[in-house]
């Protein structure tokens, strides 16, 4: 019998970066020490501290002045607001002297302040200029009238498995903590998005590590730690970070706009595996094979069908459909851009003009959109859903690209019992789109009057399924 160890893959929380580079000539060999690295990186890690004010109803009642319990408000962490502050520590690394730095958006995601502390405990406030919850990305800014020790970026592409690479961060709020290792892997997916391409590596990183700086041997910054695969919350040795490569990318756009401007072009794909592959008569499997185009988009408007094998955007290869959409997030909005395809053995070029991107958190919406009434859950004919929110999205690990309402239950009484189960995506009712609880209550409401029947479009883990059930 097996035994299947359950692991989890933990956000982290971390502190990185440097001023000064040394010149080193081991970069790919084995390091002599890592004592010069970490004198030189460490002035430019910082550890952040985030708050919240969190509204708090009279349940525990404030003790007067004077009173011999007035201790005890103390205890309880209640301000003069009736409210309650709850804290969290992570990491960040200083890019440039103007004092811009980064840090995971998991970190800083619904924080009120922002302090940033230095290794010499050197206090700021920050201002939160962007972030990206796509790629747990966050841009923060401080301000002083002597420029900030701070690192560089280095190239990501460039790491090989097996290189040494180094960390330092807050781990469990120890600050200043440096930890070495080696690359694991490449190009990682741990259901995090559609622009996963982590780098595992095997240096110890825990949680308050979330947002540092993962260094290679030049001193530069080859990563952002992330999250970890651990059963007990510990390093176990398989840990993840977002490669500088795409951090730039990402980082320059929050810099620049103070949000993310990705190019979109309305599709659904799933990948080519083998069997696949060899149906079409590939030597491997590759590209990325499209599963769904939605109407009046601009795949659509471009002549992109189901079916279609996209092998190239522009002069970019397509080696699998995670690339695909980082890729085509990197297009140029409004601006043509071929797409080489393979439809029914043979290959064609179309041009296809992306459009923006809606992203979730914009300049104007840094704490993300407000709850929409039309998202409320709804129990419809036995059937209950839930919207496909960023939290549901997360974790149940639906990729940003599909549409629809989730199923939560299916009633025994409900005619769609036996037919639906918990965990389906429900995208069209009767062959239109739905993508709102309260869009799926009214597409019911209105085959019921006419008494019609009802026929579901059901994602069923990428598996695409119709279900038909009368109405009365």
């Amino acid at each position: 019998m097996k035994t299947i160890l359950k692991l989890t893959v933990i956000p982290l929380l971390t502190v990185a970066t440097s001023l000064v580079l040394p010149n080193t000539s081991y970069a790919k060999g084995v390091p002599e020490g890592f004592v010069e690295l970490t004198k030189q990186l460490s002035p430019a890690v910082v550890n952040i501290s985030t708050a919240q004010n969190i509204e708090v109803k009279d349940v525990v009642p404030l003790f007067p002045e004077g009173s011999p319990l007035e201790g005890f408000n103390d205890f309880f962490n209640r301000d003069n607001n009736s409210g309650r502050v709850s804290k969290s520590l992570g990491s960040g690394f200083v890019i440039d002297a103007a004092g811009y730095i980064v840090t995971n958006n998991h970190v800083i995601e619904g924080a009120d302040v922002i302090e940033v502390i230095f290794p010499n405990e050197e206090t700021y406030d920050a201002t939160l200029l962007g972030r990206d919850p796509s790629t747990d990305l966050a841009l923060l800014k401080i301000e002083r009238n002597e420029p900030f020790p701070h690192v560089p970026f280095g190239d990501s592409n460039a790491l090989e498995v097996g290189e040494w690479v180094m960390a330092i961060g807050n781990p469990f709020g120890y600050g200043g903590s440096v930890s070495a290792g080696i690359v694991s892997a490449r190009n990682r997916s741990i259901n995090h998005g559609n622009y996963d391409d982590f780098i595992q590596t095997d240096v110890a990183i825990n949680r308050g590590n979330s947002g540092g700086p993962l260094f290679n041997m030049d001193g530069e910054v080859v990563g952002v730690n992330t999250a970890i695969l651990s059963p007990s919350g510990g390093s176990v040795g398989i840990s993840f970070s977002i490669p500088s490569d795409l951090t730039k990318s990402v980082i320059s756009q929050l810099r620049k706009y103070g949000e993310t401007r990705r190019a979109s072009v309305g599709i659904r794909v799933q990948e080519v595996d083998r069997t696949m592959a060899k149906s079409l008569k590939l030597d491997e499997p590759k590209g990325a094979i499209v599963s769904h185009v939605v109407k009046d988009k601009p795949a659509d408007e471009g002549g992109l069908k189901v079916g279609d094998l996209i092998l190239k955007v522009g002069t970019r290869e397509v080696a699998s459909d995670r690339a695909l959409f980082r890729i085509i997030a990197e297009q140029e909005v409004d601006k043509a851009v071929s797409f080489t395809i393979l439809r029914r053995g043979k290959e064609k070029v179309l041009n296809i003009t992306p459009e923006r991107l809606k992203e979730k958190v914009t300049k104007e919406n840094l704490n993300g959109d407000k709850p929409d009434p039309e998202d409320e859950n709804k129990d419809v004919m036995g059937i209950s859903i839930e919207a496909l929110s960023e939290e549901v999205r997360k974790d149940h690990k639906i990729k940003e690209e599909t549409e629809g309402v989730r199923v939560l239950s299916v009633s025994s009484r409900s005619p769609a019992a036996g037919k639906l189960m918990e965990g389906d995506i429900i995208e069209q009712v009767n062959f239109e789109d739905v993508t709102s609880p309260q869009e799926f209550e009214d597409a019911i409401a209105d085959l019921k009057k006419t008494g019609q029947a009802v026929t579901l479009l059901v994602n069923r883990r990428g598996n695409y399924i119709f279900h038909s059930f009368e109405t009365s």
